[in-house]
């Protein structure tokens, strides 16, 4: 997989975003389940990065357009769980 700059992702469209994030948070629950912690099943292909590129997504819808399906508080309870 090639990987994408943050840059070039939040030049996309706030339906694209919204997809890849929910493709990104699919991948968490995955990762923690049935996917045995294995870093191959994240889109970003390793825990740190993958974190990242979420924040950085979130962060780029304004505060009326936030998912809400997914808040910051998930973000980082994903991130507690799968950095430990």
């Amino acid at each position: 997989m090639e990987k994408w700059d943050i840059a070039e992702i939040l030049k996309h469209d706030e339906k694209f975003r919204y997809q890849l994030l929910d493709r990104m948070r699919g991948d968490c629950l995955y990762f923690l389940g049935n996917g045995t912690r294995h870093e191959k099943y994240l889109w970003a292909g390793n825990v740190n990065d993958h974190i990242v590129y979420m924040k950085a997504i979130w962060k780029s819808f304004p505060l009326f357009g936030k998912p809400r399906w997914l808040s910051w508080r998930q973000i980082r309870e994903f991130e507690k769980q799968m950095k430990n």
